[in-house]
């Protein structure tokens, strides 16, 4: 999988210098009814898995990026292509990108190409018709660049949800 990033441009095609953030004020857990299994599973819980003191109502606030559009090139055998390509077509929930208020505005699936590059390519003239210009890329694994490590690989679901780490690269787009 590769992530490229795109961001509008000035008039000489060149990033605009600012991206605002969405700051959203969130209560997780809250107005639950702890006697139903289900409903129980939503409330946070102390690391020993305990109810917490109070009403188990945990605050936080999330950053959201805003204005910023992403092409992901995944890359596999066509037949896996296939599946997902079917999938994005068609899904059975609706596709929200990190908050049901984030819509996207544009298909998601775009077709499958022979390589990297030709995806790439695409992306680049779709974003270009847009007014927009790349300003970096994800790449899997360790490359020059920026090395980030996420724990977002999901190993095991339910109520002991496990994840494992994997290792991206950052690396600005010139």
């Amino acid at each position: 999988m590769t992530v490229e990033a795109y961001v509008r441009a000035d008039r000489n095609e060149q990033p605009l210098p600012r991206l605002p953030l969405l700051c959203d004020f969130q209560m997780v857990g809250s107005g639950y009814d702890d006697g139903d299994p289900w409903q129980n599973l939503l409330i946070p819980k102390t690391s020993e898995g305990k109810k917490p003191n109070g009403a188990g109502t945990k605050m936080t606030y999330r950053y959201y990026v805003q204005d910023m559009a992403f092409a992901v090139a995944l890359q596999g055998s066509e037949g896996e292509l296939a599946v997902v390509q079917n999938a994005l077509r068609n899904p059975v929930w609706d596709l929200y990108l990190g908050r049901k208020n984030c819509v996207p505005t544009e298909f998601i699936e775009q077709g499958i190409y022979p390589n990297l590059s030709e995806a790439m390519a695409s992306a680049r003239t779709l974003s270009a018709g847009k007014n927009r210009v790349p300003v970096f890329q994800v790449l899997q694994g360790e490359h020059e660049g920026e090395v980030l490590t996420l724990n977002d690989v999901p190993l095991q679901f339910g109520e002991d949800k496990r994840y494992r780490d994997r290792r991206v690269t950052v690396v600005p787009v010139e």
